[in-house]
């Protein structure tokens, strides 16, 4: 048996092609492709624990709700 983290692997882990688009879009489009995450949008500047978790996918948005860095798995 597989766990979550690995099953998260085997899908798709980083949206690149998302970058300078709109975060809420961003939301439906990675969890669409990769059905085992859950993608959060985090404002510019928000400070966040440096946790990894293999489920969660942070979509880092600037004031505008346009994407500055590529979502990724962690």
């Amino acid at each position: 048996m597989t766990s979550i983290c690995e099953q998260v692997q085997q899908g798709k882990t980083s949206w690149p092609e998302l970058v300078g688009e709109e975060g809420k879009c961003a939301v439906a489009t990675i969890e669409r492709e990769n059905s085992l995450v859950n993608a959060q949008i985090i404002a510019e500047g928000t400070i966040i624990p440096e946790i990894y978790i293999c489920d969660r996918v942070l979509i880092w948005v600037n004031e505008n709700g346009i994407i500055i860095l590529t979502p990724t798995v962690g």
